[in-house]
């Protein structure tokens, strides 16, 4: 994939000095990482969400009927 913007930020790259362009890439690649795992996190909460919505109805009705017991 590649657009005018990934383009202009490439080029903007390409004038900095070498181990300034090493320093963006390492801050990149740190931020890309961050941004893949806020996504694997937002769809493993998308699939388990009707799960806890379950588990936390259960619980409820659980305590109001007196079934749960205090934990330690």
């Amino acid at each position: 994939m590649s657009s005018p913007e990934i383009s202009t930020v490439i080029k903007m790259m390409e004038s900095l000095p070498e181990d300034v362009q090493n320093r963006v890439l390492e801050h990149l690649r740190e931020y890309l990482e961050d941004l893949q795992d806020e996504l694997k996190w937002d769809n493993s909460f998308k699939t388990t969400q009707p799960k806890l919505i379950a588990s936390a109805q259960r619980a409820k009705r659980e305590i109001a009927e007196g079934l749960a017991k205090p934990m330690d």
